[in-house]
C-alpha cells in the first residue's frame, strides 16, 4: 500500500471498519453536521477509537507514513438530494493551528467553522495555482474514487482531487481526517482534533 501512495497519491484500504466504527460515526454525523454541509469536527469521543494510533484509521495512517502520525484536522461532509454540490479541482492546503503566527510561508490566514476524484501523480507536482489545477489534473491520469460504507481512502494531502455531485442524487457523507508526522515551524503548533 506504501508503493502505490508514494506512487499515485492515493490508495484504497478496502473494508477497514467494524459495524460499531460505522454507527459510531453515522450517531456523530447526525449529530455535528445536522442541516449543514458540513462540519469541522474536534473533542469527539467517538473519533478516538477509530483514529488513535491503535484504531483502524490512525493505524493505516501510521503505517503509510510514520508512527509519529497523529490526526491533526477532522471535517465531515454531507450531500444530499437538496445540497448535492460540486468541489473543482483543488489541493487541501489549509491547516488548523492553535494561534496566530507570524511564520515565513504560511499565510494568508482565515478562520472557518463523495463521488471524488483524484489525479494520480499530482502529490510530487508541489503547489499548483488554483488557477492552472483543472489544466494539470486533465494532463494526468485520473481516479474515481468509489467506497463502500467501511472502506477508506487514504490520499498525499498535495493531490489534486475534485468531487462530483452524487449521481442518482443521493445522501453521500465523507470523514476525512489529516494527518502528520511532523511539527511546525516557527512556534506554529496543530490545533488537533482531540
Amino acid at each position: 500500500m506504501r508503493e502505490t501512495l508514494e506512487r499515485d497519491g492515493a490508495v484504497l484500504a478496502a473494508d477497514l471498519l467494524s459495524k460499531p466504527h460505522i454507527e459510531a460515526l453515522r450517531a456523530l454525523a447526525n449529530d455535528a453536521i445536522g442541516a449543514r454541509p458540513g462540519a469541522r469536527l474536534r473533542g469527539d469521543v467517538a473519533l478516538d477509537s477509530i483514529l488513535a494510533s491503535n484504531g483502524p484509521v490512525g493505524a493505516l495512517a501510521a503505517r503509510l507514513t510514520s508512527s509519529a502520525a497523529r490526526p491533526v484536522r477532522a471535517v465531515m461532509f454531507d450531500k444530499t438530494p437538496e445540497a448535492n454540490w460540486i468541489v473543482a479541482w483543488h489541493q487541501d492546503r489549509v491547516i488548523p493551528v492553535r494561534e496566530r503566527r507570524e511564520v515565513e510561508g504560511f499565510g494568508p490566514w482565515s478562520t472557518k467553522d463523495g463521488v471524488l476524484h483524484v489525479a494520480l501523480g499530482s502529490h510530487r507536482l508541489g503547489r499548483v495555482p488554483a488557477e492552472a489545477a483543472t489544466r494539470e489534473a486533465e494532463a494526468l491520469r485520473q481516479l474515481v474514487c468509489l467506497a463502500d460504507t467501511a472502506d477508506v481512502w487514504a490520499y498525499s494531502t498535495p493531490i489534486l482531487h475534485a468531487s462530483d455531485r452524487a449521481e442518482p442524487p443521493r445522501r453521500r457523507r465523507v470523514l476525512q481526517v489529516d494527518y502528520a508526522d511532523f511539527d511546525l515551524p516557527g512556534g506554529l503548533e496543530w490545533l488537533g482534533v482531540g
